[in-house]
């Protein structure tokens, strides 16, 4: 049994997203396991780095090879990693199991990004083939930030209505990616599989001199856009907890999922712009909303950081989207997975490298302070990224 190219697509679609929920599910469970074991705030840094390290390793070594594999073989591999991740998750709790979950997982979503984001679009196209292509791009970028935010969403709930809450959410995802792996077995493959398989390498960028200068500022603009995810997914329970004195953990998920689902609905709400337009409207947000973060943290103030953050994550979803949609647009049809591939890869690196400095600066600075480094350097970064974008587009 095989499904067509439309249903494809939307079953490949609701695999990324919950994928990409899974990953951020224990976000609002960090400080549960912190709790209980009494370890210090820098391992929740380590714990959430080592996914990005899993992230980073796989886009290095495989997010390209399903340019030559075949899409849907290696995002049912990424998937079925996902299921090994939840059951580590609910055999091994000690800080050990937790960092080889976490890698595990972030293996999976390494390889599935680029994947499903090239698999999206190529069955978008079979599909529906007088399509704007940018609708496609749209779907998945929205379908990436919304599972990020349902992640913290779904765990906070869970971890304040249920019993075992370090149990039943890795439970629901478990049977959702099981589910998953089912759906994405039987979706078209859009990639011809080559009766030579080419010699294996690690990911390169396969782009011509000329165009690696825009593309590496695009990937700049996603590693700042992806550092201020990387706050909120690892360490902004922490900063309610401590420096702002709200513990709630319903509060905790509600908070990440604001500022990703801002990140997602503003690339509806903007849709008609110009890319150029998007990127200077997400400049601006991104700039304000970063000071925001650093103000609600140096008052501090609970709504100015709330609120800092869900103008970044405005911002970030508008830049995010830019540059994806300029990486993408630099690549031909047989190296689109590999370009995207690599774009992710410093992403994602802006997914550890900020955290784990932020995680130190803690060990040595106020709170606040660490937070208001974070935010001039992630500000520096991401003007400079996007004018050099926004110079390319006149």
């Amino acid at each position: 049994m095989r499904l067509s190219h439309g249903p494809g697509f939307w079953v490949i679609a609701a695999a990324f997203l919950t994928t990409m929920a899974f990953s951020t599910i224990p976000t609002p469970l960090y400080a549960i396991y912190q709790h209980r074991d009494g370890f210090p705030t820098y391992v929740i840094t380590i714990i959430f780095a080592s996914y990005a390290v899993g992230v980073m390793a796989s886009l290095y070594l495989a997010g390209h090879v399903s340019d030559w594999l075949g899409r849907r073989r290696v995002a049912l591999l990424a998937v079925l990693a996902e299921v090994l991740s939840a059951g580590v998750f609910l055999l091994w709790q000690d800080v050990p199991g937790l960092l080889l979950a976490r890698f595990i997982c972030g293996v999976g979503v390494g390889v599935l990004t680029a994947t499903a984001t090239a698999h999206l679009s190529e069955l978008r196209q079979v599909s529906r083939p007088d399509e704007d292509p940018g609708r496609s791009a749209l779907i998945s970028s929205m379908v990436n930030l919304g599972g990020l935010a349902f992640g913290p969403l779904v765990g906070g709930l869970l971890a304040q209505y249920v019993d075992a809450p370090l149990e039943r959410p890795y439970e629901i995802f478990l049977v959702l990616l099981v589910l998953s792996a089912i759906g994405i077995a039987v979706v078209p493959e859009t990639v011809e599989r080559l009766e030579e398989r080419p010699a294996y390498r690690p990911q390169r960028v396969a782009l011509p001199s000329s165009a690696k200068p825009l593309f590496f500022a695009s990937a700049i603009g996603a590693f700042a856009a992806f550092a201020i995810f990387g706050l909120f997914t690892s360490l902004a329970p922490t900063f309610l907890a401590g420096t702002l004195h709200h513990t709630s953990r319903v509060l905790a998920g509600v908070v990440t999922f604001a500022v990703f689902i801002a990140g997602a609905g503003s690339q509806i709400v903007f849709v008609r712009l110009s890319r150029q337009h998007q990127l200077r409207v997400g400049l601006v947000a991104m700039s304000v909303g970063l000071i925001g973060v650093a103000l609600g943290g140096l008052l501090p103030s609970l709504w100015i950081f709330i609120v800092g953050g869900v103008i970044a994550g405005v911002g970030v979803g508008l830049v995010f989207r830019g540059a994806v949609a300029t990486a993408a647009s630099l690549a031909g049809p047989t190296s689109r997975g590999e370009v995207l591939a690599a774009l992710f890869l410093i992403a994602y690196a802006g997914l550890a490298i900020p955290v784990l400095a932020i995680g130190l600066g803690l060990a040595l600075l106020p709170a606040d302070v660490a937070l208001l480094i974070f935010s001039a350097l992630i500000l520096v970064l991401v003007n400079a990224a996007v004018l050099r974008m926004l110079r390319a587009h006149r």
